[in-house]
C-alpha cells in the first residue's frame, strides 16, 4: 500500500524569494512535486502551457470554480489562478509530497479544503531589499513594482497565519530550512516558536511599509 504524501504550501510577497527558493527544493529534495496551476494571465515568451501553468481563458477558469474544481484559487494582479483538486489528488496520491506556492488567501482555502497541510510563510529580511528583488527583475515598471510593494504589506500582515515562518536573508539557510520542514526536523521553524525572536523584523516590514 503507497503511503499518501504530505501538502506544503509555500507563501511569500513578490519578491521574497519564494519561486527560487521551491525550484531549488522540488530540484534538491527526492519524492516532493510542484502542481501545475491554472491561470488566466498572459503566458510569457519562455513559458510553456501545461508545465509552467495550465493556461485558460477566463470563462474556462470560472467554470471551474462554479464546478468546485479547484482545491485553492484566487485573484492576483488582475488575473485568476488556481490548483485543481485532480492535480493534487494525483500527486499525494502516488505517495509523493506536494508542495504549492501560493498566496495567503490560497493557504486560507487549503486550511479548509486540507487541514493536515502544513503552511510555511517566507519572510524577506528588510523592505529595501524586497524592492531590490523586484526592481532587479527587469519586468516591471515603477508603477507595478511600487504595486507590488503595497501588496507585499498586506500579504506580510497575514504571516501570523502560517505554521512555520522562514526568512530568506541567506539563500542557502532558507533552502536548508524548508529541506528540514520537509523532512518533519523543522519544528523549531514553527510560528509559535519564532514569535519572539521575528516580531522586531516584523514590526518593522509592517511599520516601513505605512510610510512608503
Amino acid at each position: 500500500m503507497i503511503e499518501t504524501g504530505k501538502l506544503f504550501v509555500v507563501a511569500a510577497p513578490s519578491g521574497a524569494g519564494k519561486t527560487s527558493l521551491v525550484k531549488a527544493l522540488v530540484a534538491t529534495t527526492p519524492d516532493i512535486e510542484v502542481a501545475v496551476s491554472h491561470t488566466t494571465r498572459p503566458k510569457r515568451p519562455d513559458e510553456v502551457d501545461g508545465v509552467n501553468y495550465f493556461f485558460v481563458g477566463e470563462d474556462k477558469f470560472k467554470q471551474m470554480v462554479e464546478k468546485h474544481k479547484f482545491a485553492e484559487w484566487a485573484l492576483v494582479f488582475g488575473s485568476y489562478y488556481g490548483t485543481s483538486k485532480q492535480e493534487v489528488e494525483r500527486i499525494l496520491g502516488i505517495g509523493h509530497h506536494l508542495v504549492l506556492e501560493i498566496d495567503w488567501q490560497g493557504a486560507a482555502q487549503i486550511r479548509t479544503e486540507i487541514p493536515s497541510a502544513s503552511t510555511i510563510f517566507i519572510l524577506p529580511p528588510s523592505l529595501p531589499s524586497l524592492r531590490e528583488r523586484l526592481t532587479n527583475r527587469a519586468q516591471d515598471d515603477e508603477q507595478t513594482v511600487q504595486g507590488r510593494m503595497d501588496a507585499a504589506i498586506d500579504e506580510i500582515s497575514h504571516y501570523i497565519e502560517f505554521d512555520y515562518l522562514v526568512v530568506n536573508d541567506n539563500f542557502d539557510v532558507a533552502l536548508n530550512d524548508l529541506i528540514e520542514l520537509v523532512a518533519g526536523t523543522g519544528e523549531n521553524l514553527r510560528a509559535q516558536n519564532q514569535m519572539k525572536e521575528l516580531d522586531s523584523l516584523v514590526s518593522c516590514l509592517l511599520q516601513d511599509g505605512q510610510k512608503q
